[in-house]
């Protein structure tokens, strides 16, 4: 099968970590390697930003990573990218229309889903969406603040409606996107995966540290709901919390959310016993996971969320916001705990009952090891994302037969 991925701002080769760099990024790439891996032909389609990158890079045996030239070549902030998705649908057809149109288009986010469908118009190639993150949510959660695009809700509600099938990566979206007037019978649910044998247990889990270690992971955004956390730490005089991300250590000084977080940690009196690490490469960060005995992720809000995934990987227990994928990825008293958002008193307690018992920290781990696997190693992924292919090629032979 000939597949394209469009993913606009998130391209399979760019560094982790960034302003608008993260789980998409991994998700894409990992994806794309896996659906090369079974044998099919992927073309990863991701704007240039760079005058200097070539069109076309090959970066694994199957998976050819294409510059499309759609706007400045430098980089902008993905909330400026709307008004160059025309032109970035446009350079597609014209490359279909030259090198061979694909079988079936995904698009990840919903501006590569304008460029898809702008695409696809011209050759009838049925399109495959995937969200990743819903405006209407984040609209909800973030208000005044959201930097979205006005429109951006009106058009991701007609996208839904467009495409021949929207690929959810949890229960909550469906949800949000029934409210969005997208047929239930339009949406399949196949979930963010994880790399299972590079995020594995081991002996060092959870040791050597002295206090109990608390362990954020993600990028410095307030929204990841870090503070909270701060704030529970008051109520557990025996741990240290460890937030990783963000920009490399030596510029965590200039970084708003870094300053706003120390700051914090300062007034609510427990600064000695937080550590900002910043960036941690993706090599340590299976260790890193593993030297926790606990993993914290509490978001306001998450779309799907990937540190949940990887803390079950390595055998980690995690304490999280029940929002979004959280939901799905963490099943509560089995492989973790969820709490309410913005919650530091029922944070404080659900974590202060799991450091106390270090059997159900264990017990905990070795679920959301087996569970990772089963559900959500890529090869799951894979094999599912292929099937919901094969739903929308079936439908469009349906059609033209008809």
């Amino acid at each position: 099968m000939r597949i394209a991925m469009v993913s606009e701002h998130a391209s399979p080769l760019a560094a982790l970590g960034g302003v608008d760099a993260g789980g998409q990024n991994v998700h894409v790439a990992a994806l794309a390697a896996e659906l090369a891996g079974a044998g099919h032909d992927v073309a990863v389609y991701t704007r240039r930003d760079d005058p200097a990158a070539p069109e076309r890079v090959q970066m694994l045996p199957g998976v050819q990573v294409v510059h499309v030239p759609a706007g400045p070549a430098a980089a902008l902030p993905k909330d400026e990218l709307l008004p160059h998705m025309d032109a970035f649908g446009r350079w597609m057809a014209r490359d279909w229309a030259a090198r061979g149109a694909p079988d079936v288009v995904h698009s990840h986010f919903w501006m590569s889903g304008l460029a898809a469908l702008r695409a696809a118009r011209a050759t009838a190639v049925p399109v495959a969406h995937t969200f990743h993150a819903l405006g209407s949510v984040k609209r909800r959660h973030q208000g005044a603040a959201d930097t979205s695009p006005p429109q951006r809700v009106r058009l991701e509600s007609e996208l839904g409606r467009r495409v021949d099938l929207v690929i959810a990566t949890c229960s909550d979206e469906v949800t949000e996107l029934a409210r969005l007037g997208v047929p239930e019978d339009r949406v399949q649910v196949v979930p963010c995966g994880v790399d299972v044998q590079h995020f594995v247990p081991g002996d060092d889990a959870g040791a050597g540290h002295g206090p109990h270690r608390l362990l954020c992971v993600g990028r410095l955004v307030e929204r990841k709901g870090v503070d909270t956390v701060l704030a529970a730490l008051g109520r557990l005089p025996s741990a240290e919390l460890v937030v990783a991300g963000g920009p490399p250590a030596a510029h965590l000084s200039q970084d708003p959310e870094a300053r706003r977080l120390r700051g914090l940690a300062r007034d609510l009196g427990v600064a000695g016993r937080v550590h900002l690490t910043g960036a941690v490469p993706h090599a340590q960060m299976p260790a890193l996971l593993r030297s926790a005995d606990v993993v914290v992720a509490t978001p306001w809000y998450e779309p799907f969320g990937i540190v949940p995934l990887e803390a079950a990987a390595c055998g980690r227990p995690l304490v999280g916001s029940a929002v979004g994928g959280l939901l799905d990825t963490v099943v509560d008293d089995v492989t973790g705990v969820l709490v309410p958002p913005r919650d530091p008193a029922a944070l404080a307690a659900a974590l202060g009952s799991l450091l106390a018992d270090p059997a159900r920290r264990e017990r905990y781990g070795a679920a959301a090891r087996r569970r990772a696997v089963a559900r959500y190693g890529w090869d799951q992924v894979a094999t599912a994302t292929e099937a919901a292919y094969g739903t929308v090629l079936s439908a469009v032979v349906k059609e033209a037969s008809a």
